[in-house]
């Protein structure tokens, strides 16, 4: 059932305008801050186009026959277990399809409570994190969490803001955990990713803007934990690998919009890496200030 363009979610309240069908608990009626939760069952299958403000975690709790995702240029097809969680971070354009009936539990969090819990209770410095597009086939710690969170929200029993807080918190915790894995003490010196470093990461961008390089390979480039190369290379660049990524990929649009006598968006976005023209456009214009095809007209013009 596909939907035209992107459902963009700009507030919490907006949450819970964002899907055709009635999710069978919510918790919308318990006024929860910064955690939010929806159970859903027997969905249809469906294909949705969105991007939320808030880090997502998706549990399966019975599996349809076939579940991809989509999300800025790269394809997953999801294996999805009873019990696997997926994560789509905030502000990611995601494109989600299944076929066949699936039960599904969706937890979001706020980008300032994960902020809060990395400097509070991991001494992280939250802008060096980056929270890629994850499928997580089974991790007890994240699985035991939402199943709390889960059972809390069924329950709705006394003091259910105060152990929602709870329960936020340490979900947020194993998230962060798990993405940025065993620490070594820190050391001052590892801060900016050396030059040769970088060197070999802007070129394996380069070479594989088609693809999509994922966080975990640019991170092998440079022979660094992803959680360690992220710190760096925004150090180094002043952007998050996403975000240099994305903003290559419109740099080579320019490059073949200036080229061409007759263009088809559909094309370019592939040629790039952009896995559908509404993402292209959507990140052309937001960083170019035109749309793609006024950037071509003004070209020719010049």
């Amino acid at each position: 059932m596909p939907q035209q363009g992107y459902v963009f979610v700009n507030s919490r309240e907006a949450l819970w305008e964002t899907s055709s069908y009635e999710p069978v608990t919510s918790s919308r009626p318990h006024k929860w801050k910064e955690l939010h939760a929806l159970r859903f069952r027997e969905l249809p299958s469906s294909e949705v186009d969105l991007c939320l403000p808030m880090h997502a975690l998706v549990m399966v709790t019975r599996p349809p026959e076939k579940m991809d995702l989509r999300h800025e240029g790269s394809d997953l097809k999801l294996q999805a277990p009873v019990g696997s969680i997926t994560v789509v971070p905030a502000e990611c354009l995601v494109n989600w399809r299944w076929m066949g009936r699936k039960d599904s539990f969706h937890v979001y969090l706020e980008p300032g409570l994960i902020r809060r819990v990395a400097i509070d209770s991991l001494g992280l410095d939250p802008t060096q994190i980056v929270i890629p597009p994850l499928r997580l086939p089974n991790i007890p710690d994240l699985r035991a969490a939402m199943l709390a969170i889960g059972s809390e929200l069924t329950s709705g029993s006394d003091g259910g803001p105060l152990m929602s807080g709870s329960l936020a918190n340490i979900l947020a915790i194993h998230l962060l955990r798990y993405i940025v894995g065993p620490r070594s003490p820190a050391n001052p010196r590892d801060g900016v990713l050396e030059r040769r470093r970088l060197d070999r990461v802007v070129e394996y961008v380069m070479e594989h803007l088609d693809v999509g390089p994922t966080l975990e390979e640019m991170a092998s480039v440079a022979n660094l934990s992803p959680y360690h190369f992220a710190r760096q290379f925004k150090a180094a660049t002043g952007l998050t690998p996403h975000q240099y990524l994305i903003a290559r990929r419109v740099e080579r649009a320019q490059q073949l919009l200036q080229g061409l006598d007759n263009i088809v968006l559909a094309d370019i976005a592939q040629r790039v890496g952009f896995s559908d023209q509404s993402q292209f456009a959507f990140h052309f214009k937001r960083i170019v200030g035109l749309t793609p095809r006024q950037f071509w007209i003004s070209a020719r013009i010049a």
